[in-house]
């Protein structure tokens, strides 16, 4: 895909949803944290229903930290993997209180040491909570990356560079959030709405539903 066709591509997904934002609920960089933590392999649908009732009670790691890991398996076993989750989150609150002042940080190294968090819960919370340009690529934005040939590569990461290297500054900031919302609800795995896609023409998709 050319220069003047991604700048279209992001132009026509600006102006279809010109405030774009995660479709998880929180009210702290904390609490955003932990949610991405537990939305790995289930939905954000699901993983909201169980923080609206886990946050009210314990919103802060010394308040999940004081429920305990069978506490909190309490509030969160409607999540798939919720055991091994519920061990990750209250070993990151330790480490979040010992070396952090129970804050969360903003750098990817420290983001990354945290238990249960990789390379894409880092750049969700750099980018929804800090406001850094990070491109977060799960599988609906790999998909798209190599689908629409917007930014293909056989890996995560590779698609990650690609769409660091080609999204223009200007909506760089806003870009995962289009994306992972093209893909939820339009350019989906099995059969992709086409005939609702604002950049249809612009897709590379050989395969294009009528």
């Amino acid at each position: 895909m050319n220069k003047a066709d991604v700048e279209q591509f992001f132009s026509r997904l600006r102006d279809a949803n010109p405030a774009p934002t995660t479709e998880l609920n929180y009210q702290t960089p904390f609490q955003l944290l932990i949610a991405v933590i537990l939305s790995a392999q289930a939905t954000d649908v699901g993983v909201n229903k169980a923080t609206a009732r886990l946050f009210p009670v314990a919103g802060t790691p010394q308040a999940i930290l004081a429920l305990g890991e069978e506490g909190l398996s309490e509030y969160i076993k409607t999540i798939g993997l919720y055991r091994t989750k519920a061990r990750n989150v209250i070993a990151t609150c330790q480490q979040l209180i010992e070396l952090h002042d129970g804050k969360v940080p903003a750098e990817r190294a420290a983001l990354e040491a945290l238990p249960g968090v990789g390379r894409k819960t880092a750049n969700v919370v750099l980018n929804t909570a800090f406001g850094q340009p990070t491109i977060a690529v799960d599988t609906h934005i790999f998909r798209l990356g190599n689908r629409t040939g917007l930014a293909p590569g056989k890996t995560v990461l590779a698609v990650e560079e690609k769409l660091l290297r080609v999204v223009p500054a200007a909506f760089k900031q806003d870009a995962h959030h289009w994306l992972i919302l093209h893909g939820r609800y339009v350019c989906k795995a099995r059969k992709p709405d086409c005939p609702a896609c604002v950049i249809r023409d612009l897709c590379r998709f050989r395969g294009k539903t009528l």
